[in-house]
């Protein structure tokens, strides 16, 4: 449940050292596998909806998709269902899951790192349930871009969509919970419903919503009712009562989920930049894309009479 209103908190707005931790796992929202459908934040947000209206409790679905999606963060779809497929015992598999998670989580709050790393130790499944609209809708509607008004849209190449951005603003909410005293699970539940309005409501960024003026209001409020009416009793209820948190910052639920929307919106852009900008002597030099091996010597007399790069 939200805490009780209180005054921001004075100090540091936000946790430096979660940074390189929510830029790397930004890259889920790119990152696919043959046989799978959509990026990985795409599936996790279709997981986490269907363990809701499986009856899970919101407070495990936010520990179990975060858990998933930090071990994710290095390895990818090497995941429960692979590694169990191709013969890892369940115990092997949750170790190859913890390792990953390690590998990323030292700055994480020690008593939500504890928490989250316990939920990757095997154990029955959650049984999912029918999967709403809205889930399909948010994975196939694209972010806006960067608008503003007066200005013409700068549209990066390709387009995050809005069940990526709810996934990992639900997942950097649970990991900054600590910092701002936040109830972690209503973080996570009012940030994967806070696109509801644009399951059908189309994505013109901040120059559309200026230029609806008075209708926006109107549009959006009916438009997120027609996403609420497919979630059944009890869960429809949780997700109003999350989504109260969403218009300021006077809760530390607010603040912990307004701070994980804004860093995701702007590490979007800067994983863009962050492309444009790379140089061929990085790759090479600092991430050692022909790397250390038997044939090294081979693969540097290769390039060097081909005179590539």
């Amino acid at each position: 449940m939200p805490s009780e209103t209180r005054p921001p908190l004075s100090g540091a707005a936000a946790p430096e050292a979660l940074r390189d931790l929510l830029v790397e796992m930004n890259d889920l929202k790119r990152v696919r596998s043959a046989g799978r459908q959509g990026s990985i934040a795409e599936r996790l947000f279709a997981q986490g909806w269907g363990l809701l209206t499986g009856g899970a409790a919101p407070d495990d679905v936010a520990l179990d998709i975060t858990a998933t999606t930090l071990a994710a963060t290095r390895l990818c779809d090497l995941d429960a269902a692979f590694l169990t497929a191709a013969g890892l015992s369940d115990e092997a598999a949750s170790a190859v899951l913890v390792a990953g998670f390690d590998a990323v989580t030292e700055n994480l709050d020690p008593e939500l790192r504890d928490r989250l790393r316990a939920r990757l130790a095997p154990r029955p499944p959650g049984r999912p349930g029918p999967l709403p609209g809205f889930v399909a809708a948010l994975a196939q509607q694209p972010r806006a871009g960067v608008t503003c008004p007066g200005r013409a849209r700068i549209l990066l190449e390709p387009p995050e969509n809005h069940a990526e951005h709810c996934l990992i603003v639900a997942v950097y909410g649970v990991c900054l919970s600590p910092f701002y005293r936040a109830d972690p699970g209503t973080v996570f539940l009012a940030a994967m419903a806070h696109h509801f309005h644009n399951a059908a409501m189309p994505d013109a960024g901040f120059t559309g919503e200026m230029l609806l003026g008075d209708h926006l209001g109107p549009i959006m409020a009916t438009t997120t009712a027609w996403a609420l009416a497919e979630l059944a009793e009890p869960l429809r209820a949780q997700v109003e009562r999350a989504r109260a948190v969403l218009p300021d910052d006077a809760t530390a639920e607010g603040r912990a989920f307004h701070a994980a929307d804004c860093i995701d919106r702007v590490l979007q852009i800067a994983q863009h930049l962050r492309g444009a900008s790379t140089t061929m002597g990085m790759v090479l030099d600092e991430w050692e894309l022909v790397h250390a091996g038997p044939v090294k010597g081979f693969h540097d007399r290769v390039l060097t009479d081909m005179r590539i790069p």
